[in-house]
């Protein structure tokens, strides 16, 4: 049991407080054992005056119940039924051990841990260092319940993501992933976009975290706002809780949803399960599942990834790009990658704390995620910043005691990386500027996440605008293609470089998003739900390279249903010229001379709850991968 880190660190502590701490450990471990079918045994209170001022200043105390099996409740700490007992012997017995030498006044099984904590401190900055520190902390918080919640969320979910190196996990995941499809698709996207940008910094993991997130979002995973009832199949309410089965507990569902049916006076259950095994099972979920399950994905298929926790409620995976040598954000819920601003600028979230998680650290990386760092700390008021420095570099240094010089030493240089990019915020792009797509919309306005692209004055002066390359100068011609089903530009003028995403080329949108209709196997643009009206534009501008308008013609593709309207137009100066959407090559001769123009689509009508269904842009199947949905062909010439 030597090598458990927590063990580790327990026995590291000063010989009364070790003594003091091992008491009440031993304690809470023989009661569970001696009493097994009492729930009383089984859960300590967080706010229990023994529990904060025996355990939680001890380094290595709190972290040893969870090793023990002890997880995380709302206001307790629980030993779930499913917890191995035989793990709680072995770690009962090394503090047993170690606590009756230390009684007869021998010496610490642990004789060189001390050293090596203070090895490890020398060679790391100060600051980041992998010393495991004395608690309490330097500076203790204002409230003590503060750091007790935050200190058991931060242990919680160092302790969860050790779930993800479980190779018999990996191995489940790994069959259920359609990998090496996964991998071709990535390696041949590389080559094109290689060919495309010979100065391309992407690499194959790169692309395949592009492809993982697209098959994950449209043929694995399934968003619930409410299950249909398990009865009549009809439309059911969130009507509160239900109390957890044993099988439930079992699979980390403390909390298990109460979906009701009006029609059939039917509870149908919804647990929400925490264990990622189960969920590659049901498939389905919020953002806690999602993220759950997409980062197990990440590992299985080789990446290096850490599950991201918000204080506001959210969670999502960032992935380690050894080309790129960053971490790259990604929204498994939202199949968004690289888009960290998505949060504060799109959906308009207040935010406070965001931590990394990985098997080997704990990162505070809420500056990646945010333009407005000193209004940012304004609201970081939980916890005093020193006390959570030292709290997170005292984790650190009781994971990585048992990693090799050569690896603590590349944690530390990445870390020094992040701590340089979150010096200078970034401004936002124009794929961070829309509200969140995920989830029904009732619940996306009560958690105050609709936030239109359009009433942000960053998103004004964000939008993209196509201006001739070089070499488009050169033969004269701008020609882009976009593809629905792929969800991506071509440029086929600038050696069909490749750009992905619907919104990285837009100009201006309003109340639009993608639609994927994963039973349908469609994808389509179309009004966000309840919007009466919704814009989307692409712009060109040829004045800067010198050039004009030879000639130009267009092709755009749309759909209606019912009563809605889409309306498509160009603007070039003071003249507005309509024109149709049926998918066919159109010829602008009000282009002709002019140097710059805008071409908009206007959605509006249609009937009932799905109105905005009623108008669409670009509906392909997913199946069309060759067919474009939107094209402009322009020939320039010198002013």
């Amino acid at each position: 049991m030597s090598e458990s880190p927590a063990v580790t660190a327990l026995f590291e502590n000063p010989n009364e407080e070790f003594l003091d701490a091992s008491k009440l450990l031993l304690t809470y471990a023989d009661n569970i054992l001696r009493y097994p079918n009492e729930e009383k045994y089984r859960s300590i209170r967080i706010g229990n005056p023994t529990f904060s001022t025996k355990l939680l200043p001890i380094k290595g105390a709190v972290e040893v119940l969870f090793e023990m099996g002890f997880e995380e409740a709302e206001t307790h700490l629980v030993f779930p039924k499913s917890a191995s007992v035989e793990q709680l012997k072995l770690i009962r017995e090394a503090i047993a051990t170690e606590r009756d030498q230390r009684l007869r006044g021998g010496q610490s099984a642990q004789p060189s841990a001390q050293a090596a904590a203070t090895s490890s401190s020398a060679s790391a900055p100060q600051g980041l260092a992998a010393a495991a520190p004395s608690y309490p902390p330097v500076a203790q918080p204002s409230s003590l319940e503060n750091s007790m919640s935050f200190f058991v969320t931060l242990q919680s979910n160092f302790q969860h993501v050790m779930l993800y190196e479980s190779f018999e996990m990996q191995q489940k995941a790994l069959n259920l992933i359609p990998h090496q499809q996964i991998s071709s698709t990535a390696e041949n996207k590389l080559k094109e976009a290689k060919k495309a940008d010979p100065g391309c910094k992407l690499g194959r993991e790169d692309m395949v975290v592009l492809e993982l997130l697209s098959w994950f979002k449209k043929d694995f995973f399934s968003w619930v706002n409410s299950l249909p009832c398990s009865r009549c199949g009809g439309e059911t309410q969130n009507s509160g809780s239900l109390s957890p089965t044993t099988e439930d507990l079992r699979w980390g569902a403390q909390r298990v949803e109460n979906h009701y049916c009006q029609s059939c006076q039917l509870s149908t259950r919804f647990p929400r399960y925490n264990n990622p095994e189960k969920l590659l099972e049901t498939r389905r979920g919020r953002c806690g599942e999602w993220a759950n399950c997409f980062t197990l994905c990440c590992r299985a298929m080789g990446l290096e990834a850490r599950y991201v926790w918000d204080s506001t409620d959210h969670v999502w995976t960032e992935i380690y790009s050894s080309s790129q040598r960053r971490w790259l954000h990604c929204d498994s819920c939202e199949n968004a990658c690289d888009k960290p601003l998505l949060y504060e600028v799109g959906w308009g979230k207040k935010l406070a704390y965001i931590l990394a998680f990985s098997k080997d650290q704990v990162v505070d990386v809420t500056w990646r995620y945010s333009c407005k760092h000193p209004e940012v700390l304004t609201r970081r008021t939980r916890v005093q910043e020193a006390w959570l420095l030292h709290t997170i570099n005292g984790l650190n240094a009781s994971r990585q005691q048992a990693l090799t010089p050569e690896r603590k030493k590349e944690l530390t240089e990445r870390l020094l990386v992040e701590l340089v990019e979150f010096i200078s915020p970034k401004k936002p792009k124009a794929g961070e500027l829309g509200g969140r797509n995920s989830g029904s919309l009732a619940w996306r306005l009560a958690r105050g996440e609709t936030k239109a692209a359009d009433t942000d004055t960053s998103a004004q002066a964000a939008g993209f605008v196509f201006t001739p390359t070089e070499k488009e100068k050169c033969d004269r011609l701008l020609h882009v293609r976009y593809s629905s089903s792929k969800d991506q530009y071509c440029r086929v003028s600038n050696n069909c470089e490749l750009v992905q995403s619907w919104d990285q080329c837009v100009w201006r949108k309003k109340s639009v998003f993608r639609k994927l209709e994963s039973d349908w196997q469609m994808a389509y643009i179309a009004r966000t739900e309840g919007s009466s009206q919704g814009t989307i534009s692409w712009k060109f501008d040829f004045a800067p390279a010198g050039m004009k308008i030879k000639s130009a013609s267009i092709m755009a593709s749309s759909q209606t249903f019912h009563s809605g309207s889409v309306c498509w137009r160009v603007q070039a100066g003071p003249v507005t010229t309509e024109f149709s959407g049926d998918g066919k090559m159109q010829p602008l001769q009000s282009l002709t001379g002019c140097s710059e123009f805008t071409v908009e689509a206007g959605l509006s009508g249609g009937e009932g709850d799905a109105a905005w269904q009623h108008s669409q842009l670009f509906r392909r199947s997913l199946k069309e991968t060759e067919e474009s949905s939107f094209e402009i062909l322009v020939h320039l010439e010198e002013v």
